[in-house]
């Protein structure tokens, strides 16, 4: 049984800080690509940054310089450091897998993601 389970959202201030874990269960982690994805009501889902089996990160554009993407094999986890938040990063935040010899590993497209945790809200007020 694949889960993926987020957590660690919340309501922040903006220029605030919120840490959000994604515990991976039910396959072999440590060789599947990830990454987070958000959507915001009446938003599409947006690609926030992705990191492969060698470390590799991605970041969208709007969120670079203050988002970091992180994985901990040992303990199937992954997650998203993020700092300055602003309200436009309000959003329902997912992560997703797609194995790692997929040739779209990487990709901040959301169609090229496998499997998907329920999402961790996020809030950020001004």
């Amino acid at each position: 049984q694949v889960q993926l389970v987020e957590s660690g959202g919340g309501s922040v201030q903006s220029g605030g800080s919120l840490r959000l874990s994604c515990a991976a269960s039910g396959f072999s982690y440590s060789s599947y690509c990830m990454g987070w994805f958000r959507q915001a009501p009446g938003k599409e889902r947006e690609g926030v940054a992705s990191i492969v089996t060698d470390g590799v990160t991605k970041y969208a554009d709007s969120v670079k310089g203050r988002f970091t993407i992180s994985r901990d094999n040992a303990k199937n986890t992954l997650y998203l450091q993020m700092n300055s938040l602003k309200p436009e990063d309000t959003a329902m935040y997912y992560c997703a897998a797609q194995y790692g010899g997929s040739r779209v590993c990487g990709s901040l497209y959301s169609p090229h993601m496998r499997y998907w945790g329920q999402g961790t809200q996020v809030t950020v007020s001004s």
